[in-house]
Formats: C-alpha cells, structure tokens, sequence
C-alpha cells in the first residue's frame, strides 16, 4: 500500500473507450500509467490539467483524429525497459515492427525475450503503443489487456492510416 503523502499526490480517472474502461493515473505533472480495468469507478476531486489532456488525447486517438501523443510522461521502469519503450514510441501510427527490430534500435539483437518481457511490462499501453510490436513471423503475441485488444487497436489504426494491408 502506497503512504498517504504519495496518494495526497496522485490523481485517477475512469474512461469507456471502444476497448473497455480504461484507468488513467497521473500526478500533478506527468502521465504515471493507463490501465485496462473491469468496471467504471468514479473518482472524485480535483484533476489536473495532464489528466484532462490525457482524456482528451485517448478520446481523440479512438476517434481517428490523433495519431500521435503530446503528453509529459513518467513511465515507472528499468533502464532497460525505458530503452526499449523510447523505441516502442517512435513506432508510427498504423504501423507494426518486430521484437526483433525493437531489440536491433535498442542495440540488444540477441535479447528479443527481454524487449518482449519490457514491452510486456509498458505501463502506459496506447500512449507507448506496445500494440504495435508482432511476432517476427507477423503473428500476434501477448498483449496486456488481451490479444482482442490489441487486434482491434490494430484494425482501429488500419482503418485511419494510409497503409493498405493489415501486417499481422
């Protein structure tokens, strides 16, 4: 359990989104996490100006209007992990790389199982668009909130960008 003084700090909002609700934790300044969560939990209080922007940004992204975040972000990890999402986040819009490709950028060709375990544990999933990474093969693999998920953010990006042919 987190000390009163670090929760006086953080701020939460529940929003329904075309792949179910989703948690968004922020602090004062900067985007902490987004999680898939089972229900709707209302958060009152006050919220601060990042927050609302992440609603906004999410909300743009599920409607087809953005295809990239602007959002000051605090993503809890390793060095390894931050490595590995900084490369995940140059990933465009409507596009797929591999593990493989991500390990090459992050300059860890041979470590492919520890991108996917980092990529795994992306605490901003969307935002850090781990959706994005496939299978070498062009095959899904895990996802966080699910394989459905993923295809359908997949499909979601298809459909708003200029590519042709679904890559996976």
């Amino acid at each position: 359990m987190l000390p009163d003084f670090f929760m006086a700090n953080i701020f939460k909002i529940n929003i329904e989104t075309p792949v179910g609700f989703l948690e968004i934790i922020t602090d004062h300044d900067f985007l902490l996490s987004v999680s898939f969560v089972g229900n709707y939990q209302q958060y009152p209080g006050f919220q601060p100006v990042i927050l609302n922007e992440t609603v906004k940004q999410i909300t743009e992204y599920f409607t087809g209007i953005r295809k990239e975040f602007n959002l000051n972000m605090k993503p809890a990890g390793t060095d390894f992990q931050i490595k590995v999402w900084e490369q995940v986040k140059k990933v465009p819009f409507g596009n797929t790389f591999s593990y493989l490709e991500i390990a090459k950028l992050t300059g860890s060709k041979n470590n492919t199982r520890a991108v996917g375990l980092a990529n795994g544990k992306n605490p901003i999933p969307i935002i850090i668009p781990c959706h994005r990474i496939i299978g070498a093969n062009g095959r899904l693999t895990g996802y966080a909130g699910g394989l459905d998920k993923k295809r359908w953010l997949l499909k979601h990006e298809l459909q708003f960008s200029h590519n042709t042919k679904l890559l996976f």
